[in-house]
């Protein structure tokens, strides 16, 4: 067991503070923006919100009640205290001008709680955590304990791939899945910032129930359609639609698409040619937010590049030894006795930084993983996420780099 040191306190304590103004702030407002809250039920949760921003900057913190409420719906990084860094997202704000709470809070919220979970469990930082500021497991963790609980790799492999292929449906069709009741549990109702007059729209590339958004242009109103993803937005999940009187559910119209990638990346893109279609709430349910993002939203990436790696003649397993790593990739030209093998995890993250801390808090991967593979719209973080795996063996690449560097050393074209 390693003891911890004085740089492993300073970072932990940054992580701390970090996660606790991301929780509060999340926590504020939902509290907010959530329609039907009782006022005192509202105010209460803003005020408790508000004692643990005062408790994350310290003695001498001079944010107001007011100034919190004032605040909360912006940028969290501004409400962080002295000395300790921003998150490296662009544009971060906490509530969008359509009154939702965007999910980049949501993001930062649950990869800081996730780097102090593994610290902790580590041992490397002990009573420096509470167990109350850990209790809020995400509740993915309860999927892949529920999906390992066979022990079965079959049984993984189908109930995971459900999982990830089938984030909201017909209540009817998602019985028939291959799920553990407890994990069938973590369907809920759509939720309600997805829903209009009775129906709600499913993203193109993951299938989970889009923001709803009213605006009004040149003096009319219209109605918006987005993933909360907003990769998936910038790849063309973004609709308009009229707003209907009656039962008639409304018709999408999409939004201009994006510039087509170039050829290496074209062929991991989504297709987005079919427009969604209006679904009843009645009789349909989807994942839980937090399984959906950090399962299926990366689970996507994962099936991807398996699949279109076996298209080209590759042997690729998914999720070896129950889920130690993502994906086993066999290297070498067809008539090779002996191939390599390569072990490669998936991640994506929306703060690079998070995605880095916890690479340092698990000295590398926690499954032995050799490679770390991130979607190509998260390319960027390839320079900072390969400087700190350097340190630990973990080689880093995007997507489609990956896919086709493998293919060049198996001799097949990856595009």
């Amino acid at each position: 067991m390693k003891n911890a040191t004085n740089d492993d306190v300073r970072t932990v304590d940054e992580l701390w503070v970090k996660s606790l103004v991301a929780r509060s702030v999340l926590r504020a407002a939902h509290a907010m923006t959530t329609p039907g809250v009782d006022p005192s039920v509202r105010l209460a949760t803003l005020m408790e919100c508000h004692g643990s921003l005062l408790a994350a900057c310290g003695p001498g913190s001079e944010l107001s009640f007011a100034d919190f409420r004032r605040q909360v719906r912006g940028d969290p990084s501004q409400l962080l205290p002295d000395g300790v860094p921003g998150w490296d997202v662009d544009e971060l704000r906490a509530v969008d001008p359509d009154g939702h709470v965007t999910e980049d809070a949501f993001d930062i919220d649950a990869e800081q709680a996730l780097v102090l979970r593994v610290l902790q469990k580590s041992s490397r930082v002990t009573g420096l955590i509470s167990a109350r500021d850990l209790d809020d497991e995400v509740a993915q963790e309860t999927a892949f304990a529920q999906l390992c609980k066979a022990g079965n790799q079959g049984i993984y492999e189908n109930g995971r791939t459900d999982l990830i292929r089938y984030p909201a449906g017909p209540v009817s069709e998602l019985n028939e899945l291959r799920l553990p009741p407890l994990i069938a549990d973590l369907y809920e109702d759509i939720p309600y910032a997805s829903t209009y007059r009775g129906w709600w729209f499913a993203c193109p590339v993951c299938r989970w129930p889009m923001r709803i958004a009213l605006r009004r242009e040149a003096g009319r109103q219209i109605g918006v359609a987005t993933c909360w993803h907003r990769p998936h937005q910038e790849m063309g999940a973004a609709y308009r639609f009229r707003p209907v009187q009656g039962i008639v559910p409304p018709e999408l119209l999409p939004e201009p698409p994006p510039p087509r990638p170039s050829d290496r990346e074209s062929v991991l893109w989504p297709d987005l040619e079919l427009i969604p279609e209006a679904k009843p709430i009645e009789g349909y349910k989807a994942l839980a937010r937090g399984v959906w993002r950090y399962t299926c939203v990366p689970g996507l990436a994962e099936l991807a590049l398996r699949d279109r790696l076996v298209e080209r003649g590759l042997k690729v397993e998914l999720w070896p030894a129950l889920d130690a790593y993502d994906l086993r990739v066999h290297v070498g030209r067809k008539r090779s006795r002996k191939k390599e093998q390569l072990r490669v995890d998936v991640k994506d993250y929306t703060s690079g930084t998070a995605l880095a801390q916890l690479i340092n808090a698990q000295e590398g991967d926690s499954g032995g993983a050799e490679w770390l593979v991130v979607p190509d719209h998260r390319a960027t973080q390839v320079p900072l996420l390969s400087g700190v795996g350097e340190k630990y063996g973990l080689k880093v690449a995007a997507a489609s780099e990956f896919g086709e560097m493998v293919c060049k050393h198996s001799g097949v074209a990856w595009s």
